[in-house]
């Protein structure tokens, strides 16, 4: 397993130089009410699901996970394994009259790898997570109590994907590279997809294939959003934000002093959803154009994050 050689988040999140920037922050209920659970899935609504279906017109699909594997990297000390396991000694042994034969598998593994959902128990400031909820009222070493990715609806709707490497006419950005809101915007405006209410907003930077090419440069350090483009993104009203990097945000911060601010800026602050390492090589190989966004995540009890596979479909 190849790993980021930087603390894990678990140190990350008690860092004096993560938590200084709560001073800063005023906790306030939620826009979607002081008890709120769901955070920007509530711009989500049959009505957009049906006007996002009319955006089908070939019935193409795209698998937005990537394959995720030992050997898949990992952000700090997260770990992938998985072991089939047969049924008997998997070369005698059969079952009934008809001679059946199987095998099963488990699994070993960190939720926050490869392609993956990130709820809204996720990242915090100073141990305050959304909607002003303490730490000591979700968290459980069995699992969390609030936020749980179990307890998020399919997320269906209208999915926008904002190739910025196209936009600055190369194939890939550079690590440390910062995509501002004026930029989130000029795409937008020149792909003539705007960004609306209770959209999916997937970045193309073309970093991913960093990924299998070098996996060592891939993790430490990526191209990304900044906090102004997380806060223009929520300004949209959106329900989730995704890249084809593994953190969304840029890093190193141009702020050294600053570690994912962009993760709280969505996540704590305005309940809006991460979608990491997702897939967009093939998407943007086909156009811009807006698409119908699918996800069924894993109903596992009490997670923080979730392995995924979005679906696009055009």
């Amino acid at each position: 397993m190849r790993r980021l050689l930087v603390p894990s988040l678990a140190f990350l999140l008690i860092a004096p130089s993560f938590v200084a920037q709560a001073s800063d922050d005023a906790w306030h209920p939620s826009r979607y009410g002081a008890d709120d659970t769901l955070g920007a899935i509530n711009e989500l609504s049959p009505e957009g699901v049906v006007a996002a279906a009319q955006l089908v017109k070939t019935g193409k699909t795209y698998a937005l996970g990537v394959e995720t594997g030992r050997d898949t990297p990992a952000f700090g000390s997260r770990s992938f394994e998985l072991y089939a396991v047969a049924h008997g000694d998997g070369t005698g042994e059969t079952l009934g009259a008809n001679r059946a034969t199987a095998h099963d598998d488990w699994m070993l593994t960190y939720l926050g790898i490869g392609t993956q959902l990130d709820g809204l128990a996720h990242l915090g400031i100073d141990h305050v997570y959304y909607n002003g909820t303490r730490a000591q009222d979700l968290f459980q070493p069995t699992g969390v109590t609030k936020f749980a990715t179990h307890t998020l609806p399919p997320i269906v709707t209208r999915g926008v994907v904002l190739d910025v490497a196209g936009h600055r006419g190369v194939a890939r950005l550079a690590a440390g590279d910062v995509i501002s809101a004026d930029e989130l915007a000029a795409v937008a405006e020149k792909q003539g997809t705007p960004i609306a209410r209770g959209d999916v907003v997937l970045v193309h930077t073309g970093w991913q294939v960093m990924a299998s090419n070098d996996a060592e440069s891939f993790l430490a350090g990526e191209p990304g959003i900044d906090v102004d483009g997380a806060v223009w993104l929520a300004e949209q009203g959106v329900v989730a934000v995704g890249a084809d990097t593994w953190g969304v945000e840029v890093f190193p911060n141009p702020k050294p002093e600053l570690l994912f601010p962009v993760h709280q800026t969505l996540l704590a602050k305005n309940g809006i959803y991460i979608l990491e390492n997702t897939d967009t090589a093939e998407l943007v190989r086909d156009g811009t154009a807006p698409f119908l966004f699918v996800l069924g995540q894993p109903r596992f009890v009490g997670a923080v994050q979730m392995v995924v596979n979005p679906v696009a479909i055009r």
